[in-house]
Formats: structure tokens, C-alpha cells, sequence
């Protein structure tokens, strides 16, 4: 969901002359692969999803025909096992031609998935058109059977070989070197960013400052120790050898001019290195950005915060209509947990506290009692005894007042569900800010007042990121990035994240 957002400017014509000596070499982040992982990732995409359409055609012939081959496909004359074969292929190019294993949207946001829909979608529309024109009557069953399954097994692939990426990146591996051309504040500020999202696949090997002829101060960034700083005594493409970027990142223009970075672009002509402005914009969904062209100068619009839209009717009705779903889903769950709960600690089944909701209203919050009777009392010389205050996120390691039965409910959120009955009566959402308590709302700057412009949520971005491992910054951080960047896709994606984040109860105690 967060991000920094960069403008590529792609690159075609002639090659780069290198017409001085290189500087020195520094040792630099990175795996020194190159671009070589690209090549492999998308060739095992490109053989992954070959087979993936095989082995889906295949599975709808069995379950639409049995062991046989079936009888051949009227207007067609051919068997089944063929036609399979067939559409394997004709799927397969489309998405080829909706280049869906492109190097530009591999292994972040959600382009590749959207790529890997429409291509599929298409597919199948040009075949419609295709049998009707021709009067080819296949099995409809095994046409309904093949489209979903082959494109649930193209997504799956493509998280799996995500994942992987991931993993390696987390590790110092299929990182992508990047030049960063501008001042040394706005460079240190990207290089934090890349290395606390090693996800982006970026990671800054040097920075070049064209403007400036002094020697460069100590980088006051951990992610920049290593990397070699350069000023206009260094040029261009001495830099650029010397701090091996296989990508340049231009951070500040005007450290440039307009007709430095035209200059920039010409000269990496047929390198096969990417050019790309930040705009030094953060925590701005790039859905809220659009690049518009006055009279020859490209202006980037940014809409307004998006938090109105977590008001409307749409999403009213889906937290209405998704609690009473859920709790219906989960009424065994909850007449056991209140069960589990009577019968094991002296009090009431449920725990409510009151908690600041939008606008600043005051609602009580409803949970499963999982701690002791009384035990808020003892809150505050328990946090003063790891050191901690009312002030930050007031929840302790370890709990000495959580009852047995409230050490399991708590570890997958179990105790959170009598928080659907607050979605029903308009307390609260599904997705949404993290329930604040008063004692913080009093310590609220303008940016953290933000997060009361919409309903808190059961879960949100501050769950799905580390929930209580979060530090009381990025909690805050995270929840306006929420409010900013309000969608319903975004609702989407975080409840599919929450079941993670529930299953593997990270960051719960």
C-alpha cells in the first residue's frame, strides 16, 4: 500500500560512450547479478504458466469427459485433448501479448495480477467471438470449468514465484543497483526507504550531486555507509560506473535544470538503463496520481485524500452486510469461545471499553474478556515496569493479568469478534484505523487527528503490517496512509491480509 512513486522514462537509439576513466570501485549493495534474475524470474513465469494452462485444460477434460478423450468438438472435428492444447497456447500468447511478465511490473503492486485478468478475459472473448463466427459448439461445462481454474492457478503461480522474490530480496539478493541523482537530504531519504522496503527491489549503490563541488558530508543514512558520494568534480558517467547502477533515480530536478536532465536522457540512449523522477511524494496511493500535460510541460496532479469516500453507502453496506455474514459464519466459534470464557474466570463474558471513533465520538468497544476482573487497574504499573508509558501503545509483552483461555483467544484474535455487533450498530468498520483509547487522542498532533475522520476498524493496515510488534510511529503512519488512500480494493486486499496475519498470529499477545 505504501510506496514512493517513480516515473520511468524508457530508452531506445544509441549506446553509451564512457569517455572518461572510471572512478575508483567502492564496494556496493547487491547481489552483483545484474539483470540476471529478471531473466530467470521470467523464465520460470513464462514455464510456469504454460504448464498451469496444461494442466487446467487437462483437468477440465476429466472432469467434463472422464478418462476419455471425448467425443471431437462439433463444427471443429478435432478431440478434445487437442482443442486443449490449442487453447493452451492461444491463452498463453495473449499473455505474451499483454506482457504480463514485463520487467516493469514483475514482483510489485497489483499491475501484473490486473495484466494476467484482462489477458485472460480477452482470450476467452475473442474465442466466443471465434465460435460463433464458425459455428464451433465446445462443451460449454469444459469451457466454465477450464477458465477459472486456469486463471486461480496463474494468479497462485504468480504469488508463489512473488513470495519467493520476496524472500530473496529480504536477503540482499535480485536487487536492482540505483544512481541517485540530486541532493544529499532527498538521497538519504530514499535510501531509508528502499531498505526498509527491500520488497520495492531497489537499493541505492550511489549518489551523484551535480551541483555541487565541495566534498560531500558523511551520509547520516546506515543504507548509505557504503555507497560512494560524488559531486560535480565526478561526471556523469564516471558516476555511474563507479557505483554500478543498473537504474537512475533523479530525486531533486532543479539540482539538474530541465535541460540537464533532457541531457540525461540522451546519454542513456541503448544502455538499457531506466531513468526515473521521484517526486518525493510518500504515503500517496498512485491511483490518487495522474500526469497531466500543459503546453509541453508534464504537471502531476494529486487528488484530494480520499477518506469521504469511507463514508458512502458502498462501503456501509458492505461492513453491514459482511458482519452479519461473519457472524454467522463464525456463531459456533463465538457461542464456544463465551462458553470457554464463563467456565474458566470469575466475571462477565464480554469486555467493553470505551474506545474514540469518528469525529471524536465516544462508542463502547465489545471483546471477549480476556484478562482478569480489574485488570485495568494494574495497567499503568505494568507498563512503567518495562518502561513504557500510557502514551504509547499500551500493551505489554507479556500480560500477567490474561486468563489461560485469553492467551489463545487473544494469539488469533478470537476476542475481537463480538466487534462484528459494533460494525452492525455503526461504531464501527471492518477495515479502518486502529480503535483509539482517549489518553492518545490527548496527545494527537494535526497528522495523527486524522485517522478520526473515518470509522475505526476490526482490522486495517497497523494488523496486517505487525499489529502490537509496530512501533507507535508507524501505527500512526500506517492508519493515515488508510485514511488517505481510502478504496474499496483496498478494504479487500487487507481483510484477505488480516486471515494471514490471524492464521500466523504475528505480532499478537
Amino acid at each position: 500500500m505504501t510506496q514512493v512513486d517513480l516515473f520511468r522514462v524508457h530508452h531506445d537509439g544509441v549506446d553509451l560512450a564512457h569517455g572518461n576513466s572510471a572512478a575508483p570501485a567502492h564496494p556496493v549493495p547487491g547481489d552483483g547479478q545484474g539483470s540476471d534474475w529478471r531473466s530467470a524470474y521470467k523464465r520460470r513465469l513464462l514455464v510456469a504458466d504454460f504448464v498451469v494452462l496444461l494442466v487446467a485444460l487437462m483437468a477440465a477434460q476429466l472432469v467434463r469427459f472422464g478418462a476419455t478423450s471425448g467425443p471431437p468438438v462439433d463444427g471443429l472435428y478435432v478431440p478434445y485433448p487437442v482443442l486443449g492444447v490449442a487453447l493452451a497456447a492461444a491463452w498463453w500468447t495473449s499473455l505474451q501479448v499483454h506482457r504480463v511478465r514485463s520487467s516493469r511490473i514483475i514482483g510489485n503492486g497489483s499491475e501484473e495480477y490486473r495484466r494476467v485478468l484482462v489477458a485472460t478475459f480477452r482470450a476467452f472473448a475473442v474465442l466466443a467471438f471465434v465460435s460463433v463466427a464458425f459455428k464451433i459448439d465446445a462443451s460449454r461445462l469444459y469451457i466454465a470449468i477450464a477458465l477459472p481454474l486456469g486463471l486461480v492457478g496463474l494468479l497462485v503461480a504468480r504469488k508463489v514465484a512473488r513470495v519467493g522474490l520476496q524472500k530473496a530480496r529480504a536477503k540482499g539478493r535480485s536487487l536492482e543497483r540505483v544512481l541517485v541523482v540530486g541532493g544529499e537530504r532527498s538521497a538519504n531519504d530514499l535510501a531509508r526507504w528502499f531498505s526498509r522496503h527491500p520488497a520495492s527491489g531497489y537499493v541505492v549503490s550511489g549518489v551523484w550531486v551535480p551541483d555541487s563541488t565541495s566534498h560531500l558530508s558523511t551520509p547520516f543514512s546506515p543504507a548509505l555507509r557504503r555507497v560512494p558520494m560524488m559531486s560535480a568534480d565526478v561526471d556523469f558517467d564516471e558516476a555511474l560506473s563507479a557505483s554500478g547502477a543498473e537504474a537512475v533515480v533523479v530525486t531533486d530536478t532543479e539540482h539538474l535544470g530541465h535541460e540537464s536532465l533532457r541531457d540525461l536522457t540522451w546519454q542513456l540512449e541503448g544502455t538499457g538503463i531506466d531513468l526515473l523522477l521521484s517526486p518525493n511524494v510518500l504515503d500517496v496511493s498512485s491511483t490518487r496520481m495522474s500526469l497531466h500535460d500543459v503546453s509541453g510541460m508534464p504537471l502531476l496532479h494529486l487528488s484530494e485524500p480520499q477518506y469521504a469516500g469511507a463514508s458512502r453507502l458502498a462501503k456501509t453496506l458492505f461492513d453491514r452486510v459482511g458482519a452479519c455474514v461473519i457472524l454467522l459464519l463464525v456463531s459456533p466459534l463465538f457461542i464456544a469461545t463465551a462458553l470457554a470464557v464463563k467456565l474458566t474466570s470469575a466475571g462477565p463474558v464480554f469486555y467493553r471499553q470505551e474506545r474514540v471513533g469518528r469525529d471524536g465520538a465516544a462508542f463502547g468497544m465489545i471483546k471477549f474478556r480476556s484478562m482478569k476482573v480489574g485488570a485495568d487497574a494494574e495497567l499503568q504499573a505494568l507498563l512503567a515496569a518495562e518502561g513504557r508509558t500510557l502514551a504509547e501503545l499500551p500493551k505489554l509483552t507479556r500480560d500477567p493479568r490474561v486468563t489461560r483461555v485469553g492467551v489463545f483467544i487473544r494469539r488469533f484474535s478470537i476476542d475481537e469478534l463480538p466487534q462484528l455487533i459494533n460494525v452492525l450498530r455503526g461504531d464501527m468498520s471492518l477495515v479502518g484505523p486502529r480503535p483509539q483509547r482517549d489518553f492518545e487522542v490527548d496527545g494527537y498532533d494535526h497528522v495523527a487527528t486524522r485517522r478520526l475522520s473515518v470509522l475505526p476498524g476490526m482490522t486495517g493496515l497497523w494488523q496486517v503490517s505487525g499489529r502490537s510488534d509496530l512501533s507507535y510511529d508507524e501505527a500512526i503512519r500506517l492508519d493515515v496512509h488508510y485514511v488517505e488512500n481510502w478504496s474499496m480494493t483496498a478494504d479487500l486486499m487487507i481483510l484477505w491480509r488480516t486471515a494471514k496475519a490471524v492464521v500466523a498470529s504475528d505480532g499478537a499477545y
